[in-house]
């Protein structure tokens, strides 16, 4: 089933969404991001924890 995140259901500011044909498509697109955008080269376990939660059934 495919995902969507939004950094905004994590309390990120910023207008980032994503949607992916699964979860393992999605992380790419959010890792990229995060490293692009928010100069994030690693995402640390708390803010996984966040964005695993935040990830709806699109």
């Amino acid at each position: 089933m495919a995902k969507k995140f939004a950094c905004k259901d994590i309390g990120m500011s910023c207008g980032f969404e994503a949607r992916a044909v699964d979860e393992a498509e999605l992380m790419k697109k959010i890792a990229a991001h995060a490293k692009k955008d928010h100069n994030m080269s690693n995402i640390d376990q708390a803010t996984m924890a966040k964005i695993k939660t935040a990830i709806k059934d699109s």
